[in-house]
């Protein structure tokens, strides 16, 4: 197990692509045994930032949101550990987790929403939390501001990144 402990901290990421580059220096720090938990709001970078570990870890198949299908595995392509990207959004017990049958010792685990049940699989793992909209926008939805203006005021603002080790 190799880990983000380099990355524990905050940083403030500015764009999709600058998530992806991020993504892309976490996998090249990741090993077989890691879990990586993915925490924030719906559209906050959590598939992105797994894109660009994907393709650090040079795995097979595009990487999408597995909320459909609650866990997609990608093999390797140059013999290295499979990328396990699991939503977990929909679980409601470690116990569901587990019923998945994982192989955590023998892949990247990417695990969105899964911060309640990481301590049953993992002895240590990473808590990545993405906040969208923080920076003083101007977007604040309890306030009553919608639409797709802005949305795309939103979807454009910086995101905090927090990385925390845990275990």
């Amino acid at each position: 197990m190799s880990g983000l402990d380099a990355f524990v901290g905050e940083r403030e990421i500015a764009s999709p692509t600058d998530m992806e580059n991020l993504g892309r220096a976490f996998g090249r720090d990741l090993r077989a045994g890691d879990l990586i938990v993915l925490t924030g709001p719906l559209g906050a970078g959590k598939t992105t930032l797994t894109r660009g570990i994907a393709e650090s870890l040079d795995v097979r198949g595009r990487v999408q949101s597995p909320t459909f299908v609650i866990a997609r595995t990608h093999p390797s392509l140059v013999d290295g550990p499979p990328l396990v990207h699991v939503d977990a959004y929909r679980l409601g017990t470690d116990g569901e987790l587990d019923d998945l049958d994982i192989d955590f010792a023998g892949s990247v685990v990417i695990a969105e929403w899964a911060a309640p049940f990481a301590d049953a699989v993992a002895d240590v793992w990473w808590e990545v939390e993405i906040d969208r909209g923080w920076s003083g926008t101007g977007v604040d939805n309890a306030c009553g501001t919608a639409g797709p203006h802005m949305a795309a005021m939103e979807d454009a603002a910086p995101r905090l990144v927090r990385i925390t080790r845990h275990g």
